[in-house]
């Protein structure tokens, strides 16, 4: 299949964004983390979340995708852990359709794999977003995972922490995995879904819980009826969907239960009904969660401001990314402090592990330092 133009401008414009937006606009607040990551994180996280804007822009005003939301919604500013089905690779970018209208982007994280750190732009600015990458390794992901969520909880800055239980997209490799996986446990087989990993899930609850950190679980349904891009190749060939059905379920904290084997079958249960409610959607007529109807909570931002957001985006970054490439040719500072940039983020990242890393460290060493002037 040939590439998309349109394709094609939808990756270039995130990517030059991300790399510009990690340089010029990230770049300079990131001494403030060695004075204080409390408020390194929250000057961070709002300027993250002007970039996570810019893909719900050209989703829905450059390639017309609709987005249908159903179910509970969300209240905005809480607390919560989101778990979501992995029907593709690029699930989480197309959840920010719904985090904008429902909640505030600015206080999400993703948990992802680790390996994208290590990509320019993208992986630099989600080091600075301090999402939660993780090794598959269960003996150093619970180590990570503990230090990060008790960071998020010293600092008490509201957290939205994205899951996918699954651990991966469906595919036909992963079903078949799954199934097996199925076959020697003696569960059902799965045609919409795959058998889920509850072991981090049931971790981060309890630790939020613990941090008194957590306010609701969001558990989310995402179906495309048409034109299901799996991986990044799809849009770049303009596979874009045409349609993203979002079913939100809210639990409050207090609902769930409080034993880890109880919220292990809790959350299998989530997905043995995510099972059902995708059967009946891709072979029912019309293709709708409709068995709530409309969400029962309100969105935080009306239509009309939602297409505003998502205009104001559209032209802050074309012209943006226009002026980061003006100055790169007409002024050396701009062309020399590009260069510092790039190597102190490919230097931290050899010598430290990640600026999420630094940022923790920052954060104990202040909080250490409190510490000992309080025993003192």
């Amino acid at each position: 299949m040939a590439v998309s133009v349109r394709g094609l401008y939808f990756i270039v414009t995130l990517f030059l964004g991300s790399f510009f937006g990690s340089i010029y606009m990230l770049g300079p607040f990131l001494p403030l983390m060695l004075l204080s990551p409390a408020w390194y994180r929250w000057i961070t996280d709002r300027i993250v979340a002007t970039w996570l804007t810019l893909p719900v822009a050209l989703l829905e005003l450059v390639f017309g995708v609709k987005v249908v939301i159903t179910g509970d919604g969300f209240v905005p500013g809480e607390r919560s852990v989101i778990i979501m089905n992995h029907r593709t690779r690029l699930d989480w970018m197309f959840l920010w359709c719904c985090l904008l209208r429902y909640s505030y982007l600015r206080l999400e994280k993703i948990c992802l794999k680790a390996g994208l750190k290590a990509v320019p732009g993208f992986g630099w600015a989600m080091q600075v977003a301090c999402f939660v990458f993780i090794q598959r390794r269960w003996d150093e992901d619970k180590i990570h995972l503990e230090n990060m969520l008790q960071y998020f909880c010293d600092i008490r800055e509201p957290l939205q922490l994205l899951l996918f239980p699954e651990g991966t997209d469906l595919t036909e490799k992963t079903k078949a995995k799954s199934d097996a996986f199925a076959e020697q446990n003696g569960l059902p087989k799965f045609e919409y879904v795959l058998h889920p990993r509850i072991t981090g899930f049931t971790h981060i609850v309890g630790m939020l819980r613990k941090g008194d950190n957590l306010d609701a679980v969001h558990d989310i349904t995402v179906a495309y009826p048409q034109n299901i891009p799996q991986t990044e190749r799809h849009l770049v060939l303009g596979l874009f969907p045409r349609e993203i059905y979002f079913h939100v379920q809210r639990y409050p904290v207090s609902s769930l239960p409080t034993s880890t084997a109880q919220l292990e079958a809790w959350c299998k249960e989530r997905w043995t009904d995510k099972e059902a409610r995708l059967r009946d959607f891709y072979t029912g007529q019309p293709r709708a969660f409709d068995r709530e109807g409309v969400a029962l909570v309100p969105p935080c931002k009306s239509e009309l401001r939602v297409a505003m957001i998502k205009a104001a985006s559209l032209i802050y970054w074309t012209g943006y990314i226009a002026f980061c490439f003006v100055g790169l040719w007409l002024w050396a500072p701009f062309r020399w402090f590009s260069v510092v940039m790039v190597g102190v983020y490919v230097v931290q990242q050899k010598l430290v592990g990640g600026m999420e890393l630094l940022e923790m460290s920052c954060h104990r060493y202040w909080k250490s330092k409190k510490l000992d002037e309080k025993i003192k």
